[in-house]
């Protein structure tokens, strides 16, 4: 079900006709509200916010929400056709790793199905479609990656997006494919957590936590994966981009990070292997991105890792 009725879609469209509209799926998730945040204060954007079920984000005004189910192929046609937007940011996917091991049905019509079926509907109506990938397409034996290393997934999820980002090469005419890494940051009502909200919550508690000293990542801080998508949206860019933080890190000392920029007590990581968390589905050791390509491209420069747990606290702060 529609939020805004079609007649009153084509009454913003046509009110509108000499700003760039941006439809963004997925608006009530991390990425989906930092894009929300961004998009309704650049005065030459209309954004089309959308999402499964009634708009989550705080601040009403400066933008239209669509309920929008992108595995409902009836819908997200009608409503693309509707709006007709000059740019479609993907932010919708199933990414609950561990459910997509025993839920294959849900995780391939999200993150397969669905995404064909966009990328040929924003080919049909010229529409440069941007889509969120992962660094879980890795196997993670070597970290670093560029956008040329070729992919090798270890999980369904993982599997999942490499079957996306293909439908997406395969099908749609104008796109660029984003891969990012690790995302945490903040969401206005904290219904979503993070690593980084993990961390700092299973710390305060005061009881021991287990955290794997045998993975790597670069977190992404969920206000810059917004950007990247912004500058990708902004320089028309195609093909594929590395959209991450710059901080390589291994997860236990990222907790750990996390713990001393709060003043709290450390002494209470235990690390332990991956191997003995028993989680449904397997993680590459070592992933992490090379920017080199987006940064040179797109003028992409992301924060520190501190500097993002500086801006996660001043939210934090907000919201108290």
């Amino acid at each position: 079900m529609m939020v805004l009725a079609p007649s009153k879609i084509n009454t913003f469209v046509t009110a509108n006709h000499n700003m760039k509209k941006i439809l963004v799926t997925g608006s009530n998730g991390l990425l989906g509200q930092k894009l929300t945040d961004l998009y309704r204060t650049l005065p030459d954007r209309k954004l089309f916010a959308s999402g499964r079920g009634a708009n989550r984000h705080p601040e009403k005004h400066g933008y239209d929400y669509i309920e929008l189910d992108i595995s409902d192929f009836a819908k997200t046609k009608e409503i693309l056709e509707l709006i007709q937007p000059d740019v479609l940011i993907n932010a919708a996917a199933m990414t609950q790793v561990d459910d997509c091991e025993s839920d294959t049905k849900n995780c391939t019509l999200f993150n397969v199905t669905a995404v064909e079926n966009m990328a040929k509907l924003c080919a049909t109506l010229n529409i440069h479609f941007i889509h969120i990938s992962t660094d879980f397409i890795f196997d993670g034996t070597i970290g670093n990656y560029t956008e040329d290393d070729l992919p090798n997934p270890l999980s369904f999820y993982g599997n999942s997006k490499w079957e996306g980002e293909k439908k997406v090469q395969q099908h749609a005419q104008h796109y660029a494919i984003l891969r990012t890494v690790l995302v945490y940051g903040v969401v206005s009502d904290m219904s979503r957590s993070n690593i980084v909200l993990w961390a700092k919550g299973a710390l305060e508690k005061g009881a021991p936590i287990k955290v794997v000293n045998d993975q790597w990542r670069t977190p992404t801080l969920a206000e810059d994966l917004a950007m990247g998508c912004y500058l990708t949206e902004k320089h028309e860019a195609q093909g594929i981009y590395n959209i991450s933080g710059k901080d390589l890190l291994r997860i236990d000392d990222l907790v750990r990070t996390v713990g001393q920029f709060w003043n709290l007590d450390i002494s209470l990581i235990n690390e332990v292997s991956s191997t003995t968390l028993n989680q449904a589905a397997k993680r590459p050791p070592k992933t992490g991105f090379n920017l080199s390509k987006s940064r040179k491209e797109l003028g992409y420069e992301p924060h520190s890792f501190v500097e993002g747990l500086a801006i996660v606290k001043q939210q934090l702060e907000r919201n108290i």
